[in-house]
């Protein structure tokens, strides 16, 4: 998750699946709403607007009644559409972190290639190289008018983005 401001990187805990119940009681409750919260994160926290990507756990009705009860504006199921990856900026993000992330493997030698700690540490350099990036988070977030346009002309099928 990214704000004009900053990058939020959470990993789940090992073994637990993105139920609705995980996703809102430790991603949510623990993470993101102090995150979204904190003046140092967003420019002005009444002008956030959570945006999903319609994961079960994020469309479940628990979920949208509880971002409704924080207070939290959001993209709820009549809002998002179905099947759109094209708007999904925040898999943008996950992509440069993926390709950052397989670069610095590769270039391990030997058994290191394979170990889960490097592999750990790897992400968590380059998610943390990436928190303030703010000018790739603006970017992101100002490409939503054209990437809504984009999709709207192509109407809901593929784009290139």
């Amino acid at each position: 998750m990214f704000t004009c401001k900053r990058l939020l990187w959470v990993i789940k805990d090992k073994g637990e699946s993105w139920t609705d119940e995980y996703f809102r009681d430790i991603i949510l409750t623990q993470n993101v709403m102090p995150f979204l919260n904190n003046e140092e994160n967003v420019i002005d926290p009444d002008e956030v607007t959570f945006v999903h990507d319609k994961a079960p756990c994020m469309r479940a009705n628990k979920t949208q009644y509880f971002l409704q009860g924080n207070n939290v504006k959001f993209w709820d199921n009549g809002i998002w559409p179905g099947n759109s990856p094209d708007l999904n900026v925040a898999k943008r993000i996950g992509s440069i972190n993926k390709d950052e992330v397989e670069k610095k493997m590769l270039s391990e030698t030997g058994h290191n290639r394979y170990l889960e700690d490097i592999l750990k540490m790897h992400i968590t350099n380059v998610l943390t190289h990436m928190e303030t990036d703010t000018d790739l988070f603006e970017t992101l977030l100002r490409s939503y008018p054209l990437r809504l346009r984009v999709v709207k002309n192509a109407n809901g099928r593929h784009t290139h983005y």
